[in-house]
C-alpha cells in the first residue's frame, strides 16, 4: 500500500477510536459476549458471527439497521432498542470491537521467555475458519472479479471505506447472508450490486467462492 494512503488510513482509524470511550465500549461488549464471545469471536460455526476487527463505521451502520429494523434479526431486537443501545453506546461498543485482534494461528513458542498465562490469553483469541472443499481456483477467480475491489485482495476488508472482512468470518454465516441478499431480506451497501451479483450465481459458484474464502486465513 502507498505509504501516504496507509498513513491516512491509520489516521482515520485513530480518530474514530479516540472519539469513543473504549472503557465503556468494553463494558457494553460484556452483554454482546453472551452470544458473540468475550473477544467477539462468534461461535457455533457462524450462528453468531465474528465481530472482532470489523471496522467501527461498518458496525455502527449495521447496529443502526438493527435498531430501525431495516435489518431484522429477532435475537438482536431486545439489545438494540433505543433505551438499551443509545447512539453514544453504539459508537463506543463499535469502536471497542474494532480494536479486538484475533489470530488465525499462534506464534511459535519462545522457550526462553515463555509465559503460560499470556499464552493462554492469546489462545482465547485464536480463530481459524474451518476449511471447506471446493474449486479454490474458480472461487478465487470469482472473488477477484466481484469482491476484491471492495473487500480487499486477501479478504481482510478496507478500513478507509469501512468495508468488512470476509476472510476469517464463518462460512455458514457468509452463506446465510448471501441467501438473504438473494431473497432481498438484507440490503447490500450497493443495492444495485446486491440485486445482480448473487442472484445470477449458481450454488456451485457460491460454494467455490466460500471455499476460497475459507482458506484465506491460513496464510
Amino acid at each position: 500500500m502507498n505509504p501516504l494512503l496507509w498513513g491516512a488510513t491509520i489516521l482515520l482509524f485513530t480518530s474514530l477510536v479516540s472519539a469513543a470511550n473504549l472503557d465503556i465500549g468494553q463494558e457494553i461488549n460484556e452483554v454482546c459476549a453472551g452470544c458473540h464471545g468475550e473477544y467477539a469471536e462468534g461461535g457455533k460455526e457462524g450462528e453468531y458471527p465474528r465481530l472482532a476487527g470489523l471496522p467501527a463505521g461498518y458496525m455502527e451502520q449495521e447496529l443502526r439497521h438493527f435498531k430501525s429494523k431495516v435489518r431484522l434479526n429477532h435475537p438482536m431486537v431486545p439489545y438494540t432498542k433505543e433505551r438499551e443501545l443509545p447512539e453514544e453506546d453504539l459508537l463506543d461498543v463499535s469502536a471497542y470491537i474494532a480494536t479486538i485482534e484475533l489470530y488465525a494461528k499462534l506464534p511459535p513458542i519462545d522457550e526462553e521467555n515463555f509465559n503460560a498465562y499470556e499464552r493462554l490469553l492469546l489462545s482465547k483469541k485464536l480463530l481459524n475458519v474451518r476449511r471447506i472443499e471446493g474449486d479454490y481456483a474458480a472461487g478465487k477467480q470469482l472473488y477477484s472479479r466481484e469482491c476484491a475491489s471492495c473487500h480487499g485482495r486477501k479478504g481482510d476488508g478496507k478500513l478507509k471505506s469501512q468495508t468488512p472482512l470476509l476472510a476469517g468470518q464463518y462460512t455458514n454465516y457468509l452463506l446465510k447472508q448471501i441467501h438473504a441478499y438473494q431473497k432481498g431480506t438484507r440490503i447490500h451497501d450497493q443495492e444495485e450490486a446486491s440485486e445482480s451479483i448473487f442472484k445470477e450465481y449458481s450454488e456451485i459458484q457460491i460454494h467455490n467462492l466460500l471455499a476460497y474464502l475459507s482458506i484465506l486465513d491460513d496464510d
